[in-house]
Protein backbone atom coordinates (compact mmCIF):
# COMPACT_ATOMS: atom_id res chain seq x y z
CA UNK A 1 0.00 0.00 0.00
CA UNK A 2 1.10 3.53 -0.74
CA UNK A 3 -0.02 6.93 0.46
CA UNK A 4 -1.10 9.56 -2.03
CA UNK A 5 -1.00 13.02 -0.46
CA UNK A 6 -2.42 16.25 -1.80
CA UNK A 7 -1.55 19.11 0.51
CA UNK A 8 -2.27 22.80 0.71
CA UNK A 9 -5.32 23.00 -1.56
CA UNK A 10 -6.59 26.58 -1.22
CA UNK A 11 -10.24 27.65 -1.43
CA UNK A 12 -12.43 30.65 -0.68
CA UNK A 13 -15.67 29.33 0.79
CA UNK A 14 -18.66 30.12 2.99
CA UNK A 15 -18.60 27.60 5.83
CA UNK A 16 -19.47 28.64 9.38
CA UNK A 17 -22.08 28.95 12.07
CA UNK A 18 -22.29 32.75 11.97
CA UNK A 19 -24.47 34.37 9.30
CA UNK A 20 -21.66 36.77 8.35
CA UNK A 21 -19.45 33.78 7.46
CA UNK A 22 -22.07 32.63 4.98
CA UNK A 23 -22.11 36.07 3.34
CA UNK A 24 -18.48 37.23 3.51
CA UNK A 25 -16.69 33.87 3.44
CA UNK A 26 -13.03 33.26 4.20
CA UNK A 27 -9.97 31.30 3.13
CA UNK A 28 -9.74 27.56 3.72
CA UNK A 29 -7.10 24.96 3.01
CA UNK A 30 -7.51 21.22 2.67
CA UNK A 31 -5.00 18.38 2.92
CA UNK A 32 -5.75 14.76 2.16
CA UNK A 33 -3.90 11.49 2.40
CA UNK A 34 -5.18 8.36 0.69
CA UNK A 35 -4.03 4.77 1.19
CA UNK A 36 -4.09 3.07 -2.20
CA UNK A 37 -2.53 -0.07 -3.67
CA UNK A 38 -0.39 1.58 -6.34
CA UNK A 39 1.75 -1.47 -7.24
CA UNK A 40 0.10 -2.06 -10.61
CA UNK A 41 0.23 1.62 -11.54
CA UNK A 42 3.90 1.75 -10.58
CA UNK A 43 4.71 -1.23 -12.81
CA UNK A 44 2.56 -0.25 -15.80
CA UNK A 45 2.70 3.58 -15.72
CA UNK A 46 -1.10 3.49 -16.22
CA UNK A 47 -3.18 6.28 -14.63
CA UNK A 48 -6.26 4.03 -14.65
CA UNK A 49 -4.57 1.77 -12.07
CA UNK A 50 -4.34 4.48 -9.40
CA UNK A 51 -6.24 7.49 -8.10
CA UNK A 52 -6.04 10.57 -10.34
CA UNK A 53 -4.83 13.56 -8.27
CA UNK A 54 -6.66 16.04 -10.48
CA UNK A 55 -9.95 14.17 -10.09
CA UNK A 56 -9.46 14.19 -6.30
CA UNK A 57 -8.79 17.94 -6.34
CA UNK A 58 -11.86 18.66 -8.47
CA UNK A 59 -14.05 16.53 -6.18
CA UNK A 60 -12.78 18.41 -3.10
CA UNK A 61 -13.24 21.77 -4.85
CA UNK A 62 -16.86 20.86 -5.59
CA UNK A 63 -17.51 19.91 -1.95
CA UNK A 64 -15.93 23.17 -0.77
CA UNK A 65 -18.47 25.10 -2.89
CA UNK A 66 -21.36 23.72 -0.81
CA UNK A 67 -21.72 25.81 2.39
CA UNK A 68 -21.88 23.98 5.72
CA UNK A 69 -22.10 25.21 9.29
CA UNK A 70 -19.45 22.78 10.57
CA UNK A 71 -15.99 21.84 9.33
CA UNK A 72 -16.79 18.36 10.59
CA UNK A 73 -19.58 18.12 8.02
CA UNK A 74 -17.30 19.36 5.23
CA UNK A 75 -14.63 16.78 6.13
CA UNK A 76 -17.23 13.99 6.30
CA UNK A 77 -18.70 14.92 2.90
CA UNK A 78 -15.24 14.96 1.31
CA UNK A 79 -14.31 11.55 2.74
CA UNK A 80 -17.63 10.01 1.74
CA UNK A 81 -17.37 11.28 -1.84
CA UNK A 82 -13.75 10.12 -2.11
CA UNK A 83 -14.75 6.61 -1.04
CA UNK A 84 -17.82 6.63 -3.30
CA UNK A 85 -15.90 7.81 -6.37
CA UNK A 86 -12.58 6.00 -6.00
CA UNK A 87 -12.96 2.33 -5.03
CA UNK A 88 -9.16 1.89 -4.96
CA UNK A 89 -8.98 3.98 -1.76
CA UNK A 90 -8.48 1.69 1.24
CA UNK A 91 -8.40 4.48 3.84
CA UNK A 92 -8.36 8.23 3.77
CA UNK A 93 -7.68 11.26 5.93
CA UNK A 94 -8.71 14.82 5.35
CA UNK A 95 -7.93 18.04 7.18
CA UNK A 96 -10.10 21.11 6.57
CA UNK A 97 -8.61 24.35 7.89
CA UNK A 98 -10.39 27.69 8.27
CA UNK A 99 -8.04 30.67 8.19
CA UNK A 100 -8.63 33.70 10.44
CA UNK A 101 -11.79 32.36 12.14
CA UNK A 102 -14.00 34.99 13.83
CA UNK A 103 -13.53 33.81 17.41
CA UNK A 104 -12.87 37.14 19.12
CA UNK A 105 -9.07 37.07 19.03
CA UNK A 106 -6.08 36.67 16.76
CA UNK A 107 -6.14 33.05 15.57
CA UNK A 108 -4.30 31.85 12.49
CA UNK A 109 -6.60 28.91 11.79
CA UNK A 110 -8.77 26.17 13.18
CA UNK A 111 -8.92 22.70 11.67
CA UNK A 112 -10.81 19.43 11.72
CA UNK A 113 -8.93 16.29 10.80
CA UNK A 114 -10.98 13.19 10.10
CA UNK A 115 -10.20 9.71 8.86
CA UNK A 116 -12.36 7.17 7.14
CA UNK A 117 -11.66 4.94 10.16
CA UNK A 118 -13.42 7.53 12.35
CA UNK A 119 -16.59 7.34 10.26
CA UNK A 120 -16.36 3.82 8.78
CA UNK A 121 -19.95 3.01 9.79
CA UNK A 122 -21.19 6.13 7.98
CA UNK A 123 -19.53 5.68 4.58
Amino acid sequence: MSKIKIEGMQFYAYHGCFSAENIVGTHFSVDCSLVVDTAEAAMTDDLEKTVNYQAVYLLIAKEMEQPSALLEHVAYRILKRLHDCFPLIEKGWVSVQKHNPPLGGKITKVAVEMSSEDIKNLI
